[in-house]
Order: C-alpha cells, then sequence, then structure tokens
C-alpha cells in the first residue's frame, strides 16, 4: 500500500498559493464591507423618518437635517449627502433617491466600484 503513503498533502508552494487567494479575498471584503455597512445604516436612517413620531420631519430641510444627523452618530464622514440623497415631497410623502459610487483602489490601476442606488418611499408621519 504505498499509494497512501505518496499522499502527503500540498507541498510549501500550494499552501503559498492558497494563503494567497485567501489574503487576497480577505483583503478584497475588507475594503468593501464598511461601504456596505454605511449604505444599510443610511437606509435605517431614511426609513426611519416614518416611524420616528418625536422627530415630526415636515419639510425637505427637516428630512435633510434628519439625515445629517445620523450620519453624524453612525460616523459617515466620506459621503457628501447633498450629491447623494435628493429628497422630493410628493402626495404627503417623501420620495428620497439615495445614489452613490464608492471606489477602493486594489491594485495599481485597477479599483473596486461599489455602486448603490435606491428610491425610498416614506410617509410624513
Amino acid at each position: 500500500m504505498t499509494f497512501a503513503r505518496s499522499q502527503k498533502g500540498l507541498s510549501v508552494l500550494g499552501w503559498l498559493m492558497a494563503l494567497a487567494v485567501v489574503a487576497f479575498f480577505a483583503s478584497t471584503a475588507f475594503k468593501m464591507i464598511p461601504h456596505y455597512l454605511d449604505y444599510m445604516s443610511l437606509e435605517k436612517i431614511i426609513t426611519s423618518v416614518e416611524t420616528d413620531k418625536a422627530a415630526e420631519i415636515r419639510s425637505v430641510g427637516e428630512f435633510y437635517a434628519h439625515v445629517s444627523k445620523g450620519m453624524q452618530v453612525n460616523s459617515i464622514r466620506d459621503l457628501d449627502m447633498e450629491k447623494a440623497l435628493v429628497v422630493k415631497v410628493e402626495n404627503n410623502e417623501f420620495r428620497a433617491h439615495l445614489k452613490y459610487e464608492k471606489r477602493e483602489a486594489l491594485i495599481e490601476n485597477l479599483d473596486l466600484v461599489a455602486r448603490f442606488d435606491k428610491e425610498f418611499r416614506v410617509r410624513m408621519p
């Protein structure tokens, strides 16, 4: 039974290649996950306008102020709210359009790009 002895597992080069692949994907994930967490926080801030009765948000300016405060609380500093968020009032509800993209350098001239584009219909409280 020499067949079982010849199977010894990965060589050092094989382990290094596997480690390089894992490190590449881990690096990519660690660069992009914070942007997705910020986006999910922004979604919660925008939808909380409807459920937050104490805020009594009735105008577009108050809506922007509410989102700005939420961004400060959640430490979202690298996003220009005026460019990323467009709010209109139609039929007693806010229509908020959140659209922006984030870029992270990956390797030299290669970038990772995440685009976020969502429209919200939030009823006035």
